[in-house]
């Protein structure tokens, strides 16, 4: 993993315990393959304000809700951290 890879990695972990509570965090490790659906079983509010939290840090450039956009249901709900690492790393 590049150094870029773990800085945007740290910064999406800090934001996403932040959105789901440091309990959940505790007990369910944020790493590349962490996924969204089946580990954090994020609700779709918290997808929202993980979206706003994004775009605070990131600016316009990072279009988290663009992205997802563009995605099927079945995708979304397989996305892992680390897609949404390697999609953040590749717009900065």
């Amino acid at each position: 993993m590049s150094a870029t890879q773990e800085a945007v990695l740290a910064t999406v972990a800090r934001i996403l315990v932040e959105v789901i509570g440091e309990e959940w965090a505790d007990e369910t490790p944020i790493e590349l393959d962490t996924s969204f659906a089946d580990d954090l079983e994020l609700e779709s509010i918290e997808f929202v304000a993980l979206a706003e939290r994004l775009q605070e840090h990131y600016g316009a450039q990072v279009d988290f809700v663009g992205w997802l956009s563009d995605k099927e249901l079945d995708e979304i709900i397989a996305l892992e951290v680390g897609d949404l690492v390697d999609f953040i790393v590749a717009k900065l």
